[in-house]
C-alpha cells in the first residue's frame, strides 16, 4: 500500500498513481455536470495552502468551513492541512445560536461559505465573533471575497520554500480538526482530531473494500460530519470518480443520471426509498399486487449465503426477475455497494435490499472514534443482520459491566477542545472511550448496538425503557416518519408521532378522506384509527412495560432547520420534550385527545 502517514499525503498518491485522470470530482452548476482532474485537486489544494500562509494563517490557525458537497471541499480540505492550519466543518443548516457558539468556541479567524443562501444565516452574527478577519465564498457573493483570490496570492514562487518546509514539518500528531458534536444533549463539543486518528481509520477500511478507478461514487451525505468524510478518504484511495450533490433532494435524480457504484446513506435515506416503492405497490391492482407483496415478503426473507436453501432460491429467482430487479435498476442498476452509519437499520430492511441485489453494509462509530469501531464487510464471518459487524483492526472494544461499549486504539480522539473536564468524563486513566452506546457482541464477533446509555429512562414503577428499540419498530411502518417514546418517570409509556404525511396524504386520497390540512387530518378518526393499528402491531412484539398505552400525531415535521433534528438526523429528545411540554403532560393528565391503544396486553 501508498505509505500515508499525513491525511495530505493522499495528493502525493495522485501524483504517483492517478495523475492522468481527467475527471476526478463532478459538481452540478445548473444542468450540467463540471469535472474536475486530479491535477486540478493537486494544483488548486497546494494553491490555497501557499494563498492562506501569505495571508499569515499558518500553523493552528482555525479557519471554518460551512460548506455543501462540492469539490472545492477537497480542495480547502488539502490546502488548510498542508498549511498547516485546523479546519474547523460546520454544517450549513444549524441555528444562528450554534454557528455563533461554535465559531467563537473555536476561535475562529478565517470562514470559508459555498453560498449566498449559507452567508445570508451567517451575516448577522459575524460582528458577534472577535477573532474573525475574513470572509470568502465560493460563489461570487456582493461584498465578500471570492475564494479565488486566495488561489492568486499562492502563485508568488516567493513561499513555494516556505510551504514545503511548513508541510514537510506536519506530524501525524497534529491537530487536523475540530469538529463539532451535534449536540443532541446540549451544547455541541468540539472534537479533536489529528492525522493518524483519521488515517488509523481509513487505511483500514481500504483493506476491507476494494475499489478501482472506474468506480463511481455518489456523495451526498454532508462532508463536514466524520462518517462522509472518511469515506471520502477512503475512496479517494482507489483513485474513484466523485459526485457530489449539494442537497438530498437531488440524489434521486442525480442517481439515475450518474449510475453509481457506491455510496454512502443513513437509514432514513434507505428507509424512505422503501416507502415509496411499497407505496407504488399499493397503487397497483389484483395479481400484479399480489406478486408484487409476495416479492416483497420473499426479500424480508432473505438470509446471507444461501441459507434458506434451494427452494428459498428458487423463489428469490422469481421474485427478482418481477420485482426486486426493477427496484436496482431504479438505483441505476451498476450499484455494488451501499454504506449505512449513523444510526441502526433495521435487519428486516437490510434483508430486502441484500434481496433486491444492492448489498448494505452496516458501520458503527462515532466522531470521538474517527468514526469507525465495527463494520460489516463481505465474505464469511464478516456480517450478520442487526449487528454493525466485527470490530476494525487495530480497534479495542470491551462491555463494561452496565452493558456500556467502551474502545480503545489509534482511532481515539485527541479531547475535547477546551473542554478538559468532559474529556475526562469519557476518556478514562486507562484509556477507555465510554461510547455512551449500550451493546453486547453476538456469536462472541459482531457487534450489536441496542441503546444508547443516556437515552433510556425509568418509568415511575421502576422499570427501565429502552426508547431507540421501540422507536425503530415503529418507524417500519409506513405511516410513521419519525416517533419519539416517552414515560420517565411516569406510570406507563406513551409516544409522539409524526407521520410520514407523503405516504398519509395518499392513503387519504385513495380512502376518499379530504386533506385541508395536516393539522385537520391527524385529528380524523380513520387516520386515528389506522395509525393506532400500526401501534398496536409494534406492541405485539414488546414486552408489558414497554408497550404503548398512548399517543399523540404531531401535525407538524421535525426538520433540522426546526430544531427537533440534529444535523445527523437524530432525535434532539431534550427540545422535544421542551417543546411539547405541555402536549406531553396532557397526555398523561386526561384522556381529551389522546389516543389510548386499546388491549395492549
Amino acid at each position: 500500500m501508498f505509505p500515508i502517514t499525513r491525511i495530505f499525503d493522499l495528493l502525493e498518491l495522485y501524483r504517483n498513481e492517478y495523475r492522468n485522470k481527467k475527471q476526478l470530482f463532478y459538481f452540478k452548476e445548473g444542468r450540467k455536470w463540471r469535472a474536475y482532474s486530479a491535477a486540478d485537486y493537486i494544483r488548486f489544494s497546494s494553491l490555497i495552502s501557499r494563498g492562506l500562509l501569505t495571508m499569515g494563517a499558518g500553523r493552528g490557525t482555525r479557519i471554518a468551513t460551512v460548506m455543501v458537497n462540492s469539490p472545492q471541499w477537497n480542495f480547502f480540505d488539502m490546502g488548510i492541512m498542508q498549511a498547516g492550519a485546523v479546519q474547523v466543518p460546520i454544517y450549513p443548516t444549524i441555528s444562528a445560536d450554534n454557528y455563533r457558539y461554535i465559531l467563537n468556541d473555536s476561535g475562529v479567524e478565517i470562514l470559508i461559505v459555498s453560498n449566498h443562501e449559507i452567508y445570508q444565516r451567517l451575516k448577522d452574527i459575524l460582528p458577534e465573533v472577535p477573532h474573525l478577519r475574513q470572509v470568502f465564498s465560493i460563489s461570487k457573493i456582493k461584498g465578500v471575497r471570492h475564494w479565488t483570490e486566495i488561489l492568486e496570492m499562492g502563485k508568488g514562487r516567493e513561499l513555494l520554500w516556505e510551504f514545503e518546509r511548513v508541510r514537510s514539518e506536519i506530524s501525524p500528531e497534529d491537530l487536523v480538526t475540530i469538529i463539532y458534536t451535534s449536540g443532541t444533549t446540549g451544547r455541541p463539543k468540539g472534537v479533536m482530531l489529528n492525522h493518524r486518528n483519521f488515517i488509523s481509520n481509513f487505511v483500514e477500511c481500504t483493506k476491507i473494500y476494494r475499489f478501482n478507478t472506474s468506480d463511481r461514487i455518489l456523495s451526498f451525505l454532508p462532508l463536514c460530519h466524520v462518517y462522509e468524510r472518511m469515506l471520502n478518504y477512503v475512496f479517494q484511495y482507489f483513485g474513484v470518480t466523485f459526485y457530489y450533490v449539494d442537497s438530498i433532494d437531488k440524489v434521486s435524480e442525480c442517481i439515475r443520471q450518474v449510475r453509481p457504484t457506491a455510496f454512502a446513506a443513513v437509514p432514513r435515506v434507505l428507509e424512505k426509498a422503501y416507502n415509496r416503492m411499497v407505496q407504488r405497490g399499493r397503487e397497483f391492482r389484483g395479481i400484479r399486487r399480489t406478486l408484487f407483496f409476495w416479492a416483497l415478503a420473499t426479500g424480508h426473507q432473505y438470509e446471507l449465503r444461501h441459507a434458506r436453501g434451494i427452494w428459498y432460491d428458487i423463489k428469490l429467482f422469481f421474485a427478482r426477475k418481477l420485482v426486486l430487479n426493477r427496484w436496482k435498476q431504479a438505483m441505476g442498476g451498476r450499484i455494488q455497494l451501499i454504506v449505512s452509519g449513523s444510526a441502526s437499520l433495521h435487519p428486516r430492511l437490510a434483508r430486502v435490499y441484500w434481496a433486491a441485489g444492492i448489498p448494505i453494509i452496516e458501520g458503527y462509530g462515532l466522531t470521538e472514534t474517527s468514526p469507525v469501531i465495527a463494520v460489516s464487510r463481505f465474505g464469511k464471518g464478516g456480517m450478520k443482520f442487526g449487528t454493525v459487524g466485527p470490530v476494525l483492526q487495530g480497534v479495542e472494544v470491551r462491555i463494561a459491566d452496565d452493558g456500556e461499549i467502551l474502545c480503545r486504539g489509534p482511532n481515539v480522539m485527541m479531547g475535547y477542545y477546551n473542554r478538559p473536564e468532559k474529556t475526562a468524563q469519557v476518556i478514562d486513566a486507562e484509556g477507555w472511550f465510554h461510547t455512551g452506546d449500550i451493546g453486547l457482541f453476538e456469536d462472541g464477533t459482531f457487534l450489536k448496538i441496542t441503546d444508547r446509555k443516556k437515552e433510556m429512562f425509568k418509568t415511575s414503577t421502576g422499570k427501565y425503557i429502552a426508547p431507540q428499540v421501540i422507536e425503530q419498530k415503529m418507524k417500519e411502518s409506513p405511516f410513521i416518519e419519525h416517533v419519539m417514546v416517552i414515560g420517565e418517570d411516569r406510570k406507563y409509556t406513551a409516544a409522539l408521532i409524526v407521520p410520514n404525511f407523503e405516504y398519509l396524504v395518499n392513503w387519504c386520497r385513495v380512502k376518499e378522506i379530504a386533506v385541508v390540512s395536516f393539522a385537520k387530518t391527524v385529528r380524523h378518526p380513520r387516520v386515528i384509527r389506522r395509525i393506532r393499528e400500526e401501534v398496536q402491531k409494534v406492541n405485539l412484539s414488546l414486552g408489558q412495560t414497554e408497550k404503548i398505552k398512548k399517543f399523540r400525531l404531531i401535525p407538524e415535521e421535525w426538520t433540522v432547520q426546526s430544531g427537533e433534528l440534529s444535523p445527523t438526523m437524530k432525535l434532539r429528545r431534550k427540545f422535544i420534550q421542551q417543546k411539547y411540554k405541555q402536549l406531553i403532560d396532557e397526555t398523561y393528565r386526561s384522556s381529551e385527545f389522546n389516543y389510548r391503544v386499546e388491549n395492549p396486553q
